[in-house]
């Protein structure tokens, strides 16, 4: 199990703002690749909500993503989404608060066992980062 990684997440809108892309790389203390992942987040005209498709570790997993509701500035300041397979399951909460950092809360549920903590993050913006509009980078991951 690895513990502490060193965790870039990119996320930019492309196509005009009609996709979100986010890409995250987790490297080891010594810097070799640990996690590499791609999602790609869009609205669904005909079901009316926001899709998710992640790739990971040579595969790629669907689901919905739905927006937390709004705070008192009418903003949402979020999004949850989760993956089954089998009897695993994910849980996946992320929070955006007023200086565009986030934090995501992973858990794991595997079968009617409690769920325990997948992962922990927090991210901060980083400006000047080549080839990213909004670029981000996590400096906590438990």
């Amino acid at each position: 199990m690895i513990e502490d990684l060193g965790q870039t997440e990119a996320a930019e809108y492309k196509l005009g703002g009609l996709v979100l892309v986010i890409e995250g790389v987790g490297k080891t203390k010594a810097g070799e690749a640990a996690l590499q992942a791609y999602g790609i987040i869009s609205f669904d005209d005909e079901s009316a909500t926001y899709r998710m498709r992640a790739f990971n570790d040579g595969r790629f997993l669907e689901t919905e993503v739905r927006l937390l509701e709004p705070d008192g500035s009418q903003q949402t300041n979020g999004m949850t989404w989760g993956f089954k397979l089998g009897d695993f399951r994910t849980a996946s909460t992320l929070r955006i608060n007023e200086d565009g950092d986030w934090t995501e809360v992973a858990e794991l549920f595997i079968g009617d066992q409690l769920p325990r903590k997948l992962l922990e993050l927090t991210v901060h913006k980083v400006d000047g980062v080549a080839g990213c509009e909004k670029p981000l980078l996590a400096d906590e991951r438990r």
